[in-house]
């Protein structure tokens, strides 16, 4: 039987465009946690990404190539590093 071999894949590159306040390009999306009018969060290759807003819609969500384009009015852009998988709060705790 033979051993399979991981592969790390390339991370998808990330990037954000803002047009005015009023509609955002979201680009390396890995996944969307939670939205609504006040508030989108999103995994994206570089973190998790908080857009708060008012008014704010997904216009565009493209799974297979990771973009998504939200309109309203942005407020403000937030990161939050995501943990390395395996790594649990008290490993992050004692860095």
């Amino acid at each position: 039987m033979a051993v399979e071999e991981r592969r790390p894949q390339p991370e998808a590159a990330h990037s954000l465009s803002m047009e005015g306040r009023r509609r955002l390009l979201v680009s390396g999306v890995t996944d969307v946690e939670s939205f609504n009018e006040q508030e989108v969060i999103m995994g994206t290759t570089q973190g998790t990404l908080a857009v708060h807003g008012m008014d704010l819609h997904m216009e565009k969500l493209s799974v297979d190539s990771g973009d998504v384009v939200i309109t309203g009015q942005v407020d403000a852009l937030e990161y939050e590093d995501t943990p390395v998988k395996g790594e649990g709060f008290f490993a992050r705790l004692f860095r």
